[in-house]
């Protein structure tokens, strides 16, 4: 999938139509993705295809996540939101494998 297929989806999903704000969300989510996929290897910043669509879902979940969206409770007087977890949940961190290798010889 290409960036601007990402850029498409993800505006399609949220409703925004700012593209470099599109765009910046894409890259924190994958960096987020490339940490959880590689947690050894800090070199690795593409997203790999494997993760497009995990890729797409979770800048749009960080997106939505700006507003009220992505709440797992809400209270309203006393105003208090609780989200699943810190930049992406759970739900969505579990779709993606870590990879390794052997290290030392």
């Amino acid at each position: 999938m290409t960036e601007s297929e990402k850029i498409a989806i993800v505006k399609a999903m949220t409703g925004e139509t700012d593209d470099s704000t599109v765009s910046a969300f894409l890259k924190l989510a994958g960096a987020s993705i490339c940490r959880a996929a590689y947690p050894y290897d800090a070199t690795v910043t593409e997203v790999p295809e494997e993760y497009a669509h995990t890729h797409v879902k979770a800048a749009a979940y960080m997106l939505n996540k700006r507003g009220a969206e992505g709440e797992l409770s809400h209270s309203e007087n006393g105003v208090s939101r609780s989200y699943e977890t810190g930049d992406l949940p759970d739900s969505i961190l579990r779709e993606i494998v870590p990879k390794c290798g052997v290290t030392g010889s």
